[in-house]
């Protein structure tokens, strides 16, 4: 019997192989979706040969006409949007709603780089020589190398690669093994769009290699990619940081989270409630801004705590792709292994734990829903400092602001941060400089779902990367610093005398 996945991959341009030996399975039921072939370290560098040709070619296209090649993109994004964004639901165990939403971040962020490609512009700077003008300006940077993780297999390689396209770098791409499909249909997408683009986009914009570990050293490893745009966990970032450093290549790394909300003796206790609740539970905790540490006032603990496990209790887990879903699963055996190891350090540490079984086992003997769990914690123990990727929310309390602003700060990450107050000081000590140390700080909203509008990234163990809006776009380019003589002169600058 044909899997609903194979009629979306028709749609969608893709044709699946006869054979290979990487497994695709859907988290929601287990079902294996399709077997891939998986690309050879040889395949990978044969990649990076194509898109270095290509970078010498694209580099002198006109921005605004690379630009249009990202319009186009965003174009069929539009008209495949339902199929994509169910694809990418059967594919990570997202509900609907969130897939079709990840399919609009990648439109969003085509229009974004569209009106960039017309704004890549430096600076004209005094000279203090006579008859000289200084400017800055950017240039297209090389091959950049994209290697995403599974919770947003489409959207974190459209924030690379609008941006890169825009700025003149073709792409190879090594998606998730486990979210392979929804990278052949954006690159099927994307090969529609370069078809309506006409014969100036050369061969090897944009690639994707699909496999294992083996294909991320290899563009790690290889000098003649400019850029490694990685997404994942810390642990990853551990090992590919210093291969690039090691031959004085760029990384722009997106890594682990811890994130948390101080809930202020002011706050709107509805708004605060709404935003926890999304925050630590929306794609069952999987998302690199999910929402894992709670501290709130202990004036208004008791009402909180109260309210957020009611509201906990009453999310409705299951298919994600039935209507009213709002919790779907974890994406694998291993991720709820995990999330119970979690639980049982919590509790020895002397948390109380509200949830946090595994559900629907009984007609998904292959899936692993997990029932979001809400833990009181008596302190920040180091099972708390420790990112879970999963639906986990440890809840603490705590009287002075300045102390909960501390025990925020206090663990290696550094993503995303919220606060839910009233009180017009605690907010803005909330964004100050001696406040919150992530790279997201945000007030009367939760951690998560981030505009593209804005820089995404964070601080410490998160990596310092930087993608999507604000100039996120100078990852991707290379910067030359140049001075014009139109003189009959040539003094020296800092008025050093050499004459001959």
């Amino acid at each position: 019997m044909t899997h609903p996945a194979h009629d979306l991959l028709t749609a969608l341009g893709v044709s699946l192989p006869d054979g290979g030996d990487l497994p695709v399975h859907s988290p929601i039921d287990g079902a294996r979706l399709a077997m891939l072939r998986s690309a050879t370290p040889d395949d990978a560098r044969a990649a990076i040969t194509t898109a270095h040709h290509a970078f010498l070619v694209w580099r002198d296209v006109p921005a605004p006409r690379r630009g249009e090649l990202v319009r186009l993109l965003g174009d069929e994004l539009r008209r495949h949007k339902a199929e994509l964004g169910r694809l990418v639901s059967l594919e990570t165990g997202k509900i609907l709603s969130e897939g079709e939403g990840e399919v609009q971040e990648m439109i969003d962020i085509c229009d974004f780089a569209t009106g960039l490609s017309r704004q890549l512009h430096g600076l004209t700077i005094a000279s203090e020589r006579p008859g000289h003008r200084m400017m800055e300006q950017w240039h297209p940077l090389g091959v950049v190398g994209v290697i995403s993780a599974f919770n947003f297999p489409v959207a974190v390689w459209a924030w690379n690669a609008a941006l890169a396209l825009v700025c003149g770098d073709p792409v190879v791409w090594k998606p998730s093994e486990k979210t392979p499909l929804t990278a052949l249909a954006t690159q099927s997408l994307l090969a529609r769009a370069l078809a309506r683009f006409g014969s100036d986009a050369p061969e090897g914009l944009s690639q994707v290699l699909v496999g294992g570990a083996a294909l991320g050293e290899v563009l790690a490893d290889d000098p003649r990619v400019a850029l490694v745009s990685a997404t994942g966990s810390t642990r990853m970032g551990r090992l590919v940081a210093p291969r690039v450093a090691a031959r004085f290549g760029r990384a722009l790394l997106e890594l682990g989270g811890n994130n948390a909300v101080i809930v202020a003796p002011t706050a709107d206790l509805d708004l605060a409630v709404r935003g926890l609740v999304f925050g630590a539970y929306g794609t069952a905790g999987q998302r690199c801004t999910t929402t894992r540490r709670l501290f709130v006032h202990e004036s208004v603990a008791d009402a909180l705590l109260t309210r957020l496990d009611r509201a906990r209790a009453s999310l409705s887990i299951g298919d994600p792709l039935a209507t009213g879903t709002l919790v779907g699963p974890l994406v694998d055996e291993a991720a709820f292994g995990r999330m119970q190891a979690a639980l049982s350090r919590a509790r020895g540490d002397g948390g109380e734990v509200s949830g946090g079984r595994r559900m629907l086992a009984d007609r998904h003997p292959h899936a692993w829903y997990a029932e979001p769990a809400l833990v009181r914690m008596p302190g920040q123990t180091a099972v708390v400092r420790e990112e879970t990727f999963a639906p986990i929310l440890y809840a603490m309390r705590y009287r002075d602001f300045d102390e909960a602003l501390a025990l925020q700060n206090d663990v290696p990450q550094g993503l995303s941060s919220a606060v839910f107050t009233n009180d017009l000081r605690e907010a803005e000590a909330f964004v100050a400089a001696s406040g919150s140390d992530c790279g997201i700080a945000n007030v009367n909203i939760g951690t998560s779902g981030a505009e593209i509008g804005g820089a995404f990234g964070g601080e410490k163990e998160t990596g310092g990367g930087r993608e999507s809006g604000s100039d996120a776009w100078r990852h991707y380019m290379r910067r030359a610093t140049n001075t014009v003589n139109r003189s009959r002169a040539l003094p020296l600058a800092q008025g050093v005398r050499f004459d001959v």
